[in-house]
């Protein structure tokens, strides 16, 4: 792949807090690794990359990874999670998300997935690599934005510089709590821009849930997010059923 890379050996971060994430740092070979979903009456199913939070420094491999790919898979969706480039390598890392759209569309006969229905579904510093991917030429056909962060200029819910928003953008759904208190703004400034641009968007902002949580059980209402994620794919006909 082009672009920076990191000197450092690729290692697991030892897990202080005993929360049962795996952290991967020092990412130079970016990859995919592919969760294919089942075929039902012979039509190929959708394809959803998945990008790990880690704000840019780390990679949740689990957590944010493959539990989400394995939940994708029981709902029709077969998944590839990305291991892109870290730390501190946003330029490498967006290339590494552009060339996975690209690569999943040339593969798409390979891989028994549909090439129209290819989207992305990002975590926390992943999910703001999905919004830069949307706003890029290898654009995914849609979004789905998790806690996102970095998507919003300091002192207000303006959208940052580096994204723009037009009516080609794709569709995106976007979940977040009022409690991700350095965060929140990045799904009212993503919405607003969306629905100026007159693109399609769903989002949820509610009141509790903090950061981090992947599809793990917070014991607060966000935790209803895939249910709602997975009626909205329906609801766009991006899934069947």
């Amino acid at each position: 792949m082009p672009g920076p890379t990191c000197t450092a050996e690729e290692q697991i971060i030892p897990n202080a807090i005993d929360d049962g994430v795996i952290r991967l740092s020092n990412v130079s070979t970016p990859t995919l690794t592919l969760y294919p979903a089942k075929t039902v009456n012979e039509t190929a199913p959708p394809l959803v990359i998945v990008c790990p939070g880690g704000g840019y420094e780390i990679l949740s491999m689990n957590s944010e990874g493959s539990e989400c790919a394995e939940w994708l898979n029981s709902i029709g969706i077969s998944a590839a999670v990305l291991k892109y480039r870290v730390p501190d390598n946003r330029a490498g890392a967006l290339l590494d998300a552009c060339q996975a759209v690209k690569l999943a569309s040339e593969q798409a006969t390979n891989w028994n997935i549909d090439p129209a229905r290819i989207g992305m579904l990002g975590f926390s510093a992943g999910a703001h690599l999905c919004a830069l991917c949307a706003a890029s030429e290898n654009r995914p056909a849609f979004s789905v934005l998790i806690y996102p962060a970095y998507l919003f200029k300091p002192g207000g819910i303006e959208l940052v510089d580096e994204l723009t928003i037009d009516a080609n953008t794709p569709p995106a759904f976007v979940v977040q709590t009022k409690d991700d208190l350095d965060y929140y703004r990045s799904t009212l400034a993503y919405a607003a821009a969306l629905d100026a641009a007159g693109v399609d968007i769903e989002s949820h902002l509610f009141a509790r849930g903090g950061h981090g949580y992947g599809l793990r059980d917070t014991g607060h209402p966000v935790s209803q997010w895939p249910e709602l994620c997975a009626a909205w794919l329906r609801e766009m006909q991006f899934i069947d059923g």
